[in-house]
């Protein structure tokens, strides 16, 4: 998701995501194999990849067929389906990684760009739902139960996919694909409406309702939960919910700080320190991805219920695995015995 600028006349404000901002005579077009750190990222989004495609594959099988629906399986449901969309699309930013060439055309080009960011603004918007929806349910029980319904739960998730959508449309407004240096690449134009402050405003609204806001919110409903908690003596019977708690602020925060600082970063110095820029944006935009994958691991996985359902759902398929096969067996020695019955009589 990192923006690239590209120098020259006709270039002055272009921007390409996955690498970094600077002059395009600097871009190395080596092939990826050659390089340490261009592998170790390849390596990396790939393992994302597996990682986030079956876990949020499990979740979304769990508790979309398997669990009875409820506000908090609305919530996770939700928030799986977003990062499993993600982590779908990323088998083509491997490959562009890899052959260092955009070879899926424009639509691809708009809607893979798009996908992330409609990624990144639900899954955080989701995020700050969960921890408002955990801070009220521990301060005000009572309305909560009186008040939160799957269907209340629904409306909330469908009006945060639409703000999300809404605050993407412009990765994909602006992205493009040109051949240059005997490649097609694949970068976002901020020069097509001839205005110098959009790239500004993109990064800057990206930074403060896709992190800022969120964090904010997420870590004073925390605070809230812990100060409550710990005014009722809860703490002393289990230290696990605060480190949940402390996990879910932890990840958040270095899953996605390190992107918006770097994008902030290359406003103002585009032309300078291009090294650092360049390693800092892929770098940071590995951690944006690894929260896809870390998100059912942190919001599902360590929720009881939910790994006493998959325990249970996985035990249920192996007894029915292991039933199915001695059903079989047994029914083909049946049925060998039936013959040979049969053939005896007729001897």
């Amino acid at each position: 998701m990192e923006d690239f600028e590209y120098g020259g006349e006709n270039y002055e404000n272009y921007t390409y995501e996955y690498t970094t901002e600077g002059p395009a005579k600097l871009i190395s077009q080596s092939s990826c194999l050659n390089e340490v750190s261009c592998m170790s990222s390849l390596v990396t989004v790939v393992i994302i990849f597996l990682l986030g495609v079956s876990g949020n594959g499990i979740v979304i099988w769990i508790a979309g067929l398997k669990m009875r629906k409820s506000v908090n399986i609305v919530w996770y449901l939700s928030l799986a389906i977003s990062d499993f969309m993600f982590c779908v699309s990323l088998p083509m930013t491997v490959a562009h990684i890899a052959t260092k060439e955009w070879v899926f055309g424009l639509f691809m080009c708009k809607f893979t760009s798009f996908i992330m960011f409609v990624n990144m603004f639900s899954s955080i918007f989701l995020l700050v739902i969960i921890s408002v929806d955990r801070c009220v349910s521990v301060v005000l029980p009572v309305w909560a139960q009186n008040h939160r319904t799957v269907r209340k739960a629904s409306l909330v998730v469908i009006f945060a996919w639409i703000v999300s959508i809404v605050l993407s449309w412009p990765s994909a407004v602006f992205r493009e694909t040109r051949r240059m240096w005997e490649k097609v690449e694949c970068f976002t134009n901020y020069n097509k409406y001839n205005s110098t402050s959009i790239h500004g405003t993109v990064v800057i609204t990206r930074f403060v309702c896709g992190f800022a806001i969120p964090f904010v919110i997420i870590s004073l409903c925390y605070s809230i939960i812990i100060c409550k908690l710990k005014s009722n003596h809860m703490s002393q019977k289990s230290s696990k919910p605060f480190k949940v708690m402390s996990a879910l602020i932890v990840t958040f925060f270095i899953c996605w700080l390190p992107y918006h600082v770097f994008m902030l970063l290359e406003l103002k110095f585009s032309h300078y320190h291009l090294e650092t820029l360049r390693a800092g944006l892929t770098w940071g935009s590995i951690l944006a991805f690894a929260n896809s994958f870390l998100n059912p691991v942190l919001y599902v996985f360590m929720g009881n219920d939910f790994k006493q359902k998959f325990r249970y759902t996985m035990l249920s398929k192996i007894e029915n695995a292991i039933g199915e096969d001695g059903r079989t067996t047994s029914r083909y020695f049946s049925r060998s015995s039936s013959v040979e019955g049969r053939a005896s009589t007729h001897i």
